[in-house]
C-alpha cells in the first residue's frame, strides 16, 4: 500500500434478517431429523423464539406468531382456528415425499409452504410471506368489523328515527337532530342512543 494511503474499509456486515423477523415466537411441529435440524438452525439465525413440538399435538398451539407445522392428511382438523380466522401464521411444512395434494393444502388456508431439504433463502422468504399474509389479512379483518359496525349503527339510527318519526309526530330531520342533541348531551355516540331508543320501544312493545 503507497504510503499515507488509507486502507480500504470493509463494508459493514448486513444483518441476517429483517428486523420485523426478530424475536418472533415461532412453533415448529416437525420430526428433529436432519431436515428438522436445519430448519430450526436457520430460524435460531434469524433470531427469532423457537419451540420445538412433536409429535404432533391432537390440536395445534395458536399462542405463537407463527407456526411451521408438516403437512399431513388431517392437519385441517387439529387447525384451532375455522378458515379465514387464523390466531397464528400458518406455514405448511412439506417432506417432499410423494404428489403434493393440492386439495390438502388448499383446506390448511396456509399463508406460506416450506419444501425439504431447505435452505437459507427459503425459510426466511417462507416465514417473511407468512407473518405478511397474516397481518395483511389480519387488518382486513379489521375493516372489516368496522365497516359492520357502521352499518349496524346506520341500521339502528334509520329504525330510531322511523319510531320517532310515527310515536313523536317528528319529521325525518327532526328526530335526526333529536338523537343527535340527545349524543351531545351525554357525550355518546348517536349510534347508542339510537339503540337505546329502539330497545326501549322493543322492550315497551
Amino acid at each position: 500500500m503507497p504510503r499515507g494511503e488509507r486502507p480500504q474499509q470493509k463494508p459493514a456486515r448486513k444483518s441476517p434478517s429483517s428486523p420485523q423477523l426478530w424475536d418472533l415466537k415461532i412453533a415448529v411441529i416437525v420430526a428433529r431429523d436432519d431436515d428438522g435440524e436445519r430448519l430450526i438452525r436457520e430460524l435460531q439465525r434469524l433470531r427469532c423464539g423457537i419451540k420445538h413440538i412433536w409429535p404432533m399435538p391432537p390440536q395445534i398451539p395458536a399462542q405463537f406468531d407463527v407456526v411451521f407445522c408438516a403437512l399431513s392428511s388431517d392437519l385441517p382438523q387439529r387447525l384451532p382456528w375455522i378458515p379465514g380466522e387464523p390466531a397464528a401464521a400458518l406455514v405448511v411444512v412439506d417432506n417432499g415425499e410423494g404428489p403434493l395434494d393440492l386439495g390438502l393444502l388448499h383446506n390448511c388456508a396456509a399463508h406460506s409452504i416450506l419444501h425439504y431439504p431447505t435452505t437459507p433463502r427459503s425459510v426466511e422468504t417462507a416465514l417473511s410471506l407468512a407473518r405478511g399474509h397474516f397481518l395483511y389479512e389480519r387488518r382486513l379483518r379489521g375493516r372489516i368489523e368496522k365497516l359492520d359496525e357502521s352499518l349496524r349503527t346506520m341500521r339502528s339510527v334509520e329504525r330510531a328515527k322511523s319510531l320517532l318519526i310515527r310515536i313523536r309526530d317528528m319529521t325525518e330531520e327532526e328526530a335526526y337532530n333529536y338523537l343527535r342533541k340527545q349524543a351531545m348531551e351525554r357525550r355518546v355516540t348517536i349510534g347508542v342512543v339510537a339503540k337505546a331508543v329502539v330497545d326501549s320501544f322493543e322492550l315497551l312493545s
